[in-house]
């Protein structure tokens, strides 16, 4: 059984005054507690992907059924509560949340919003989502511009699984962090995947990332899907043209040269 599945899913935008198709009959399913990456090249629609999933952006065609509703239907306190399942972590949490604010004020926000808990029970429930996330519960009085990159990004992670959702949408997000803690976001996301049963739709260009962390890859080009499959039989020995040229820009991945 399918937690999500979209169905020619497609979004134009307009450029010198003409359309273009960024996302052109886009079809895919992810269960629970599974890993579906999207990979391509810049303005392969990944990004545009993300933003219809989680009605950040409206489309233009397409059905997306989310944990057996259909999502595109809903609206006002409807969608308001399902959208409590449905989260994101962003590449760049200084740019998504307001830098002055304290990490307690970022973690308080969807706790009060979706009356998760009431106000005296806030600190407590903040405490443990820094603690679930790795980070000490002290850290609550400071604010986001004042934490590590690494710091912000556990944050964003503590902020996304404060509703308990079943799917997370990740765009980049490890792709502006060093490579040691790039390591350390990593396995924190699939410890609360195998604890959690939280779904992921990973979005990245980093093929050795998308190895280690995704069952599933769906290779875009031109907005459109060229492949999916497997992750690493996919990686290993791509088919469509656009996999392959992928595969041999990561040098990390192209075994045949020296």
């Amino acid at each position: 059984m399918s937690l999500l599945a979209v169905s020619n899913l497609a979004k134009r935008y307009h450029r010198r005054g003409k359309p273009f198709p960024a996302v052109d009959d886009v079809s895919f399913e992810i269960g629970p507690a599974e890993t579906l990456a999207l990979a391509g090249p810049s303005g392969s629609g990944k990004s545009t992907i993300a933003r219809l999933v989680l009605r950040l952006i409206e489309p233009d065609a397409g059905r997306m059924e989310f944990e057996g509703t259909d999502f595109f239907s809903l609206s006002g306190a409807a969608l308001r509560a399902r959208r409590a399942r449905l989260q994101m972590v962003f590449q760049d949490p200084l740019a998504a949340f307001n830098p002055r604010a304290t990490v307690a004020r970022v973690l308080d926000d969807p706790l009060r919003i979706h009356a998760i808990a009431s106000r005296a029970e806030r600190p407590r429930r903040i405490a443990a989502l820094l603690e679930r996330v790795g980070l000490d519960a002290g850290l609550a009085q400071r604010a986001i511009h004042e934490i590590s990159g690494g710091q912000r990004q556990r944050v964003a992670i503590a902020r996304a699984v404060a509703t308990r959702p079943s799917l997370i949408v990740l765009d980049e997000a490890v792709s502006a962090l060093d490579v040691s803690v790039r390591g350390q976001i990593l396995e924190l996301l699939l410890d609360l995947q195998r604890q959690e049963r939280i779904a992921y739709l990973f979005i990245s260009h980093d093929l050795g990332v998308i190895r280690a962390v995704a069952h599933r890859v769906a290779i875009l080009d031109a907005g459109r899907v060229a492949e999916v499959g497997d992750a690493r039989a996919v990686i290993a020995n791509p088919q469509s043209a656009i996999g392959k040229a992928l595969v041999a820009a990561t040098p990390t991945l192209n075994r045949n040269r020296a």
